[in-house]
């Protein structure tokens, strides 16, 4: 999805820091409705998966998802797929693509995805 006028700018990663990008359109728009939502912990969620994907010390809040959902693919590889709970209904999921140092944005939304239903 490239940036448009008036959208939001994104500064680039640095160092080790991951890049966060939407792999939909849909999750572009989630993430959208988790800023009005909750922005201080939409933002504390973006720099703690920019800055480590995977949790040291997995958490309810931010962990790999188990099952069928602990992975999930993208342009034809399969990677890890992990869970960062924005607020008590608020989730996003992501893939971590080391190789691009990129974490996948599969889904935001401030309900939990029809997957875990």
């Amino acid at each position: 999805m490239s940036p448009k006028r008036g959208d939001r700018a994104a500064p680039p990663a640095v160092g080790t820091e991951y890049e966060l990008r939407f792999g939909t359109s849909s999750a572009a728009d989630g993430w959208e409705a988790l800023a009005r939502q909750a922005a201080a912990n939409l933002r504390r969620a973006y720099d703690t998966i920019r800055a480590q994907p995977r949790a040291r010390q997995p958490t309810e809040r931010h962990h790999r998802l188990k099952g069928s959902l602990a992975t999930g693919s993208w342009k034809g590889q399969v990677y890890e797929r992990w869970q960062y709970e924005v607020t008590g209904g608020g989730r996003i999921w992501y893939l971590v693509d080391d190789d691009r140092r990129t974490a996948w944005i599969t889904y935001a939304g401030t309900g939990h995805p029809r997957e875990t239903d």
